[in-house]
């Protein structure tokens, strides 16, 4: 049987009869995401490692709860979301630059979870820019306030929709416009500031 074929909602059937191999492959397929949104959300590897390993052991153990009217994914970012919210909250840890902190992500780590606010469509002189900017604007989203950062990297990092985001976040739909319209604000002056203003 070739799991890498199923559908998530498939491997979550078996994983709730207890086939590892199905389980396995959930984790497979989520940890990186997983471990991106929440690296970004706290700076610090170790502990985004460990709350990653949080946040499966909680998903396996309610998978009972899971309402298969939604997508899999979204019910993973938002246990995902919640737990590292909570854990921010409890130990009111300090938002860190990437650039600043020892543990920063590997190159190979950075390039598979990497931010990119633009076009698929760009010209290749536009994507080199881009990619010069990639560092600018990590340190960026690093300073935006947690919910507009959350909101951001759901959806420019996980690609995941308006209607997901919301449902993870457990926010209106229209206060999700709102925190991506400001976060993207935000991060336009904080690299204006750096480079100048851009040209429209």
């Amino acid at each position: 049987m070739d799991y890498s074929e199923k559908t998530d909602q498939d491997l979550v059937r078996l994983s709730r009869r207890g086939d590892e191999r199905a389980a396995r492959e959930l984790v497979h397929r989520f940890e990186r995401p997983v471990f991106s949104l929440i690296y970004r959300m706290v700076r610090d590897r170790e502990l985004a490692e460990d709350l990653s390993q949080d946040v499966f052991v909680r998903t396996f153990n309610n998978l009972d709860r899971y309402d298969r009217s939604y997508k899999f994914s979204s019910w993973l970012f938002k246990i995902a979301y919640n737990l590292t919210v909570d854990h921010l909250r409890r130990r009111e840890l300090p938002t860190i630059s990437v650039h600043g902190a020892p543990d920063a992500v590997t190159p190979d780590r950075q390039e598979a979870t990497s931010v990119t606010l633009e076009s698929d469509e760009e010209a290749p002189d536009d994507r080199l820019v881009a990619k010069e900017l990639a560092g600018e604007l990590e340190e960026a989203i690093s300073a935006l306030r947690e919910d507009y950062r959350t909101a951001i990297l759901l959806r420019h990092v996980e690609g995941r929709s308006y209607e997901e985001i919301a449902e993870i976040m457990e926010i209106p739909l229209g206060t999700v416009k709102t925190y991506i319209f400001r976060a993207r604000r935000e991060l336009r002056e904080a690299l204006s500031a750096t480079h100048g203003d851009p040209d429209d």
